[in-house]
């Protein structure tokens, strides 16, 4: 599938905000992982076959600037919705992945009547009832995104032999994870409580072997949300967008079209 993506630079909160976008018809937001996201994914493209694809990386993340003050999810949310205001985009619809998850969440609680449909992919952003969320401290910058993968033939896929460059990268994003999801880690204790507000009908998507964040969080937050189904993607783990694309992609395209 040929898909021509366009990159742009905004000026956003006294930063440069790297900004990738495809496709036409109803817009969708694309919030990414905490590991950041390659720049091209099959996912993306098969989204922007029928709608407007935004994907933007967030500040600190691949090659958007890094601001000193930025210290929390609620902060990058804040930013996105920013981003949003400045297109002049309307009745959008948010696709979280993983920490993305999180930020689309928080948007959502923040405008509750202010999006179309809200999608949470593997969301962090709410304490698991049951497990735990995987500490990345503890583990090498290869072995946790391996870890999100079902399949390491999926992981080796996407990423081949590792390069330096993309080491450096899972790095600095750690670093940033760290700085603005420490305590606690990885998850809100308030967002529980502010996402029954929410209007958008919600479709909340786990992978069977997800890792990362257990599924628990995901039936947690469907009792969260007033409107919310829950669906999981068999031998799947965190990083369904990428293990998973197209059927992945088909579970947002239908939920998000239908009427």
């Amino acid at each position: 599938m040929s898909v021509a993506w366009t990159d742009t630079v905004k000026e956003i909160a006294g930063g440069k905000l790297h900004l990738s976008r495809a496709g036409s018809g109803p817009t969708i937001l694309v919030l990414h992982h905490d590991i950041g996201t390659p720049d091209r994914l099959p996912f993306y493209d098969a989204l922007a076959a029928r709608f407007d694809v935004l994907v933007p990386q967030y500040p600190g993340w691949g090659k958007s600037d890094r601001p000193e003050w930025l210290r929390s999810p609620r902060d990058i949310a804040a930013i996105a919705a920013w981003l949003l205001g400045d297109l002049g985009v309307q009745d959008v619809s948010l696709v979280g992945l993983g920490f993305g998850g999180w930020i689309a969440a928080e948007m959502a609680s923040q405008a509750p009547t202010a999006f179309r449909r809200l999608v949470l992919v593997g969301a962090h952003g709410i304490k698991p009832p049951e497990g735990e969320i995987a500490d990345q401290a503890v583990v090498s910058y290869i072995d946790y995104p391996k870890a999100g993968f079902h399949d390491e033939v999926a992981f080796a896929r996407v990423f081949g032999d590792v390069s330096v460059d993309q080491l450096e990268a899972w790095d600095v994003a750690r670093e940033m994870s760290f700085r603005t999801a420490w305590k606690p880690y990885m998850y809100s204790q308030t967002l529980p409580h502010l996402l029954g507000g929410v209007r958008a009908p919600a479709l909340v998507i786990w992978g069977d072997d997800d890792r990362i964040v257990p599924i628990s969080a995901g039936r947690a937050y469907v009792q969260a949300l007033r409107n919310a189904t829950m669906t999981t993607v068999a031998g799947c783990g965190h990083f369904a967008e990428m293990e998973k694309p197209e059927e992945l992609a088909k579970l947002v395209t239908d939920f998000i079209t239908a009427n």
